[in-house]
Formats: structure tokens, C-alpha cells, sequence
């Protein structure tokens, strides 16, 4: 009890959605107020974080349970400032459609609270119990857009296959704790000894329920499609935010309880990945929507996300949370140009409606520019960073297979970044989109583009903070 201030932004999130609920329930037309207080919550949730955790060693809360890190502490600030921005750059793309409702913020923080637990738990069942909530307020968010088939068709197709794999990842927690006789990752660890080869079962079973989580190949099929009928910010969290949580829980089932049998697990972490970054960057290639070439794309960079988890060492770990942070900075930006191109209240997605942006938008085109080159991994932007120590973790441990491929994968990935450059650039001009765009929208492309093109100047800001997480 001495230490429940440390999980005080889960309590407080927790009981700004039960308030919010009832503020939408006895107070009408109240969507404007409750989008506005969703942002405050989350606003004091991130002072209550950076505040009370950040400097904290290793506590663990509720019979080991809950661990409070400084790993937890940066990926929990991530998770909340990205659902801060994309609650911000929301509100004109639901008035637009209609959509513009209470439970729209309600369910983004449920989601959030749900990858914060995923976050902090050092238990099966407390990090089942957070997936699951984090899933159910995903599978509303898809199917938001009750008025157009495409998203609820999302919304189901993500329903059935996340329950499937849900199902695969309670089945190995089962195992696991049969085999062991705990569910906690610390006694876990102590057990291992004994039944190496049973735990292996259990292992694989999570190791698949979680690589569906964020979108793997071959557990990749629901992304494409789910992608391509939500609604476009409810795109941008799918894309962004939940493969925070999904990561940090990668590192920690596999390095705190199963370090030891790292060689059962990491033969399937580099097939993971080097499945995900070949059929990311050929699959991607002929698509003709951006947020389908989009679902494509996050699914070759889990694949380098995924390799620095490979290396079994603890600069592949930092180097995948700098890979995901810059990337989730990448995708922002990406998004917030998607979402400019509007006119007489449609959005478009198709790559063509991109044809002769530059003539007309310039600033816009500019941006995209800077964003697809970062996402190329061109230097000296953000992208080529994040690329670059990834491969420098992985040529360190000697897996010089994982580190070709990746290039090799990088190189064809470039292809379709370039097409739509070209496309922007030298193709014939369409039609003006409008301008008024909001402030969230203008802040939040503004500010993620700058991160991106000055990163070179300060890298060692984010390395330093990354730096001090020490796993193994």
C-alpha cells in the first residue's frame, strides 16, 4: 500500500472512464466535453507518470504482479502521448462523418488503460486481463463507422481472428502454468530447470498470440483489411499505439522468465522477423491504397523491431524501443497528411489522389516527402536511425543472415516510398483539397516532421533515456 502511488495513472485513467460514462449518460449533447476531458485525463496521467515513476529502479506491487520500471515508466509515456495526439486530430474526421460521439474517447481510454496493465504486469493473468481489455475496446474502435460496410466488416474480421489468437495465448498461459505451477514471471524463471522442453509448448502459444497482436507474418491476415475499413484515426491507433504495449510484453515474457531458454525461443523470434520484413516490403508493392501499403509497411517494420529482439542482448532491446518510438513519431506524421486530404467533407486514400500534390500543397508535399524518406530509412532522418541501430545490434551479435535480409528488404522496401514521391512530384495535379485543417492536425504534423528531420541533431537525448532499461 505504500507504493499504490506509482499506480496512480492506471486508478486515476480507470475513474475518469467510469465519470466520463456517467457524464455521457445524464448530461446530453456532452461529446465535445467529454473529447476535452479525455485530453485533460490523459494530460494527468503523463504528469502522473513522468512524476511518480521515472526514477524508480524495480518495484513490484500486488504479490508481484505489477512491476514499476524505468522501462514500464517510457513506455507508458509513449502509449499516452499517442493517444493524446490521435484523440486531438480525431474530432473533425468524426464530425465529418457523423460519428462525433461520447464513446468514441471513452474507448480509446479503456484501450490505453488496458495497454498500461499490459505494460506493468509481471503475471500472466494480469497481462491477459489487460490484452483483453486493451482488444475490446479495439474491436468497437474498428467497427466505429456503423454507417459504412467496410468498417463493420473490419470490426469483425478483427473479432473473430483476435478471439482465435486469444484463445492460442490462454491455452500456452494454461500450459505454462501447469508446467510450472506459477503464473508469475519471477517464480517462472526459478522453475525452469525441471520442464525446459514442456514450457517450450507453452511458449510457442503466447509467442503466437502475441505476433497476431502485432501483425506478424504469418499471423499478419487481419491487418490489411482492418486497416482499410476503420475509420482513418482509429487506423492510426491500430498502427501506432497498441504495438507499444504488444513489444514491451514481448520483452518481458521473453527475457524475465524464459532468458534462459533462449535457444527454444529465438529461432522463432528471427523467423518471425525476417518473415514479417520480406513480405512487408514485396506485399506492399502493388497496393494502390495508402492505408492498405500502410498495413503493409508496419508489417516489414515489426520485422526490424522484431530482429533486435532476436539478439538476446540488451542493446537489441534498447534498439527495438528507439525503433518503435521513432516509428509511432513516422506514422503520426504519415497520418496527419493522410487525413489533409479532404474536400467538400471526402477523404481520400487512394495513392493517385496524391498525383500532382506538390503544385498545390507544397508545404503538405514537403512533409510527405521528409516522412516517406524517414520511412525508406534515408539518412540523416529519424528512420535511418532507427534502421541503423537495429542492424548494429544484430551485426554485434554475429547473425549476419538477419542483418542481409533486413537490407535486402530495406532496398525493396524504398521502392514504393519513391513510386509515391514520384507520384507528389512529376504526375499531373488533381483538384485543391481544403485548408482549413484544425490546429490539432496542423501541431501534430508540424511537430512530428520537425522530430524527424532535426533527430540527427540530438539523437543522444532519446539513447540516453533508452540507455538506463537494462533487462538482462
Amino acid at each position: 500500500m505504500n507504493n499504490l502511488n506509482l499506480v496512480l495513472p492506471e486508478i486515476f485513467i480507470s475513474l475518469s472512464v467510469m465519470f466520463l460514462l456517467i457524464l455521457g449518460v445524464f448530461k446530453n449533447n456532452s461529446s465535445q466535453l467529454t473529447f476535452n476531458l479525455s485530453l485533460v485525463t490523459i494530460l494527468v496521467a503523463i504528469i502522473l507518470t513522468v512524476n511518480e515513476t521515472f526514477s524508480v529502479n524495480r518495484i513490484t506491487l500486488f504479490n508481484d504482479s505489477i512491476v514499476i520500471d524505468r522501462m514500464s515508466s517510457l513506455m507508458k509515456i509513449i502509449t499516452l502521448i499517442g493517444g493524446f495526439l490521435v484523440l486531438g486530430i480525431s474530432s473533425n474526421y468524426l464530425k465529418t462523418f457523423k460519428i462525433f460521439k461520447i464513446e468514441y474517447p471513452i474507448l480509446i481510454l479503456s484501450s490505453v488503460l488496458g495497454m498500461m496493465i499490459m505494460i506493468s504486469s509481471n503475471d500472466l493473468m494480469v497481462f491477459y486481463m489487460g490484452l483483453e481489455l486493451q482488444s475490446l475496446a479495439l474491436y468497437v474502435l474498428a467497427t466505429f463507422n456503423r454507417d459504412q460496410l467496410k468498417s463493420s466488416e473490419a470490426g469483425l474480421k478483427y473479432f473473430v481472428l483476435s478471439a482465435l489468437s486469444s484463445g492460442l495465448l490462454l491455452y500456452g498461459c494454461s500450459l505454462i502454468y501447469g508446467f510450472s505451477g506459477s503464473t508469475n514471471f519471477d517464480v517462472i524463471a526459478n522453475q525452469l530447470t525441471s520442464n525446459e522442453y514442456a514450457l517450450t509448448f507453452g511458449i510457442v502459444f503466447i509467442l503466437v498470440g502475441l505476433a497476431f497482436k502485432i501483425s506478424a507474418v504469418p499471423f499478419h491476415m487481419w491487418a490489411p483489411d482492418v486497416y482499410e475499413g476503420s475509420p482513418t484515426t482509429v487506423t492510426l491507433f491500430f498502427t501506432m499505439v497498441p504495438k507499444i504495449a504488444a513489444l514491451t510484453v514481448f520483452i518481458r515474457f521473453l527475457y524475465v522468465p524464459f532468458f534462459n531458454l533462449i535457444d527454444q525461443w529465438q529461432m522463432i523470434i528471427v523467423f518471425l522477423s525476417i518473415a514479417s520484413m520480406i513480405f512487408g516490403a514485396i506485399a506492399a508493392i502493388g497496393q494502390t491504397n495508402i492505408k492498405r501499403l500502410v498495413a503493409y509497411s508496419s508489417i516489414g517494420h515489426i520485422g526490424y523491431t522484431l530482429a533486435g529482439l532476436a539478439t538476446g542482448s540488451n542493446d537489441g532491446i534498447q534498439s527495438s524501443i528507439i525503433y518503435i518510438s521513432i516509428y509511432v513519431v513516422m506514422n503520426l506524421a504519415l497520418f496527419s497528411c493522410l487525413l489533409m486530404l479532404r474536400r467538400n467533407d471526402q477523404y481520400y486514400e487512394d495513392i493517385d489522389d496524391l498525383s500532382g500534390l506538390s503544385k498545390n500543397h507544397p508545404l503538405l508535399s514537403l512533409s510527405l516527402l521528409i516522412i516517406l524518406f524517414s520511412l525508406a530509412g534515408i539518412p540523416p532522418l529519424a528512420g535511418f536511425f532507427a534502421k541503423f541501430y537495429v542492424f548494429k545490434a544484430v551485426i554485434e551479435q554475429s547473425m549476419y543472415f538477419l542483418a542481409i535480409v533486413g537490407l535486402l528488404s530495406t532496398v525493396i522496401a524504398a521502392f514504393y516510398y519513391l513510386r509515391i514521391i514520384k507520384i507528389i512530384y512529376f504526375d499531373k495535379e488533381k483538384e485543391k483539397y481544403d485548408k482549413d485543417h484544425g490546429i490539432w492536425l496542423k501541431f501534430s504534423l508540424t511537430f512530428s516532421t520537425i522530430l524527424i528531420l532535426l533527430y540527427f541533431i540530438f539523437p543522444s537525448q532519446l539513447i540516453e533515456v533508452v540507455s538506463r532499461i537494462i533487462i538482462i
